[in-house]
């Protein structure tokens, strides 16, 4: 999954929604920018915790997905795992010879 993104997107709601209520509640502009530029800061920093979550708990289950299909893989065929394991021990034997 692509997460490269996500801190960017929660930052920008966090700002749209600071904007918001900022007018709603008609705040002046030193004071609102301030406030402003607090919310982004301290909504990129939990974006990039919550991109680093994402991260580590995806590659998890990429490892668990990948390490099912070859149990399945070998458990579907074993006729087939049995002649590859036949045909490289014969061809180990030959490069000895």
């Amino acid at each position: 999954m692509k997460t490269k993104q996500v801190p960017i997107i929660i930052t920008l709601i966090a700002g749209l929604v600071t904007c918001i209520i900022g007018f709603m509640e008609q705040m002046e502009m030193g004071q609102f920018v301030k406030i402003w530029i607090i919310v982004l800061i301290s909504f990129y920093i939990l974006g990039c915790i919550a991109k680093l979550v994402l991260d580590k708990n995806f590659r998890e289950e990429a490892e668990e997905a990948t390490e099912e299909a070859a149990e399945e893989e070998e458990s579907e065929n074993p006729e087939e795992a049995e002649d590859s394991e036949a045909q490289e021990d014969s061809a180990e034997e030959e490069e000895i010879q």
